[in-house]
Formats: C-alpha cells, sequence, structure tokens
C-alpha cells in the first residue's frame, strides 16, 4: 500500500511556512491591536507583556513579508515607524477570533487536562527514580 502524503506537510510548502511565521501568540496579538487603528512600535511593545524587542521586530518583519501590515515611515524628528493592518492582515480576524472564543470555552477543559498530565508524569517520574 503507497503511503501518500499531503502537500502541505512537505518542508518547503507556502502554507506550511506561513503557519510556522503567522500562526504564533505575538503576531496574533499584534494583528488583533492593528486591528483596531495603527500603532508605533513602542506602542505595541507596551501593550503585549513580556514580547522583547527581538521578537517584535522579527514578528513585524514576518508579517510585513506576508502582506499582513504596512510599515510607514514618518517623515518627524526623530524618525518614527507607524504599523498598519492590511485587507489581507484584517481577513484573518475572523479565524483568530474562532479561535479565541474556542480556548475561553474550553479553558476548564484544557487545565483539567495539563493538570492530570502532570499528575500522571510527576507519577513516571518518581517510579523511574526509584526504580534506579
Amino acid at each position: 500500500m503507497t503511503n501518500i502524503v499531503d502537500p502541505v506537510f512537505f518542508a518547503d510548502c507556502a502554507a506550511r511556512v506561513f503557519f510556522d511565521q503567522v500562526a504564533n501568540k505575538w503576531s496574533v496579538m499584534i494583528l488583533t491591536l492593528l486591528n483596531e487603528n495603527t500603532m508605533r512600535f513602542n506602542e505595541m511593545k507596551r501593550s503585549m507583556e513580556g514580547i522583547t524587542h527581538k521578537a517584535l521586530t522579527q514578528a513585524l518583519r514576518k508579517m510585513e513579508r506576508n502582506g499582513l501590515i504596512n510599515r510607514t515611515v514618518l517623515p518627524t524628528s526623530p524618525v518614527a515607524v507607524e504599523y498598519a493592518i492590511t485587507e489581507l492582515g484584517r481577513s484573518l480576524q475572523k479565524p483568530f477570533s474562532a479561535m479565541y472564543d474556542w480556548a475561553i470555552n474550553h479553558l476548564e477543559l484544557i487545565e483539567k487536562a495539563q493538570e492530570a498530565y502532570d499528575a500522571s508524569a510527576s507519577v513516571i517520574n518518581e517510579n523511574s527514580r526509584l526504580q534506579k
């Protein structure tokens, strides 16, 4: 029997590369922020607790490359940069909203599953330690 592999699982598949670049917590947060209005870099950084300068820069570059945001250099002194969501980026709001709603509606079940997993993992670790 021949095993047929879906092209989305190929390492060079454009969809796979896109998911790797955009389907992460920072990109989702950035697009959500920009859905409301344009923002400058430091405004975004202050709005997202825990993001580093490097992580924000990388996420913005990837999203700009994928056509999800526009970067505009403002002719001010000092020079400022403003980011805005594109129509393509805005089209992700519906699926992002659905994922957010799903997570909120299933949060209790997710937490219970994590607690059960952690409890069983600690028993396995303890048994392994005792066998040594």
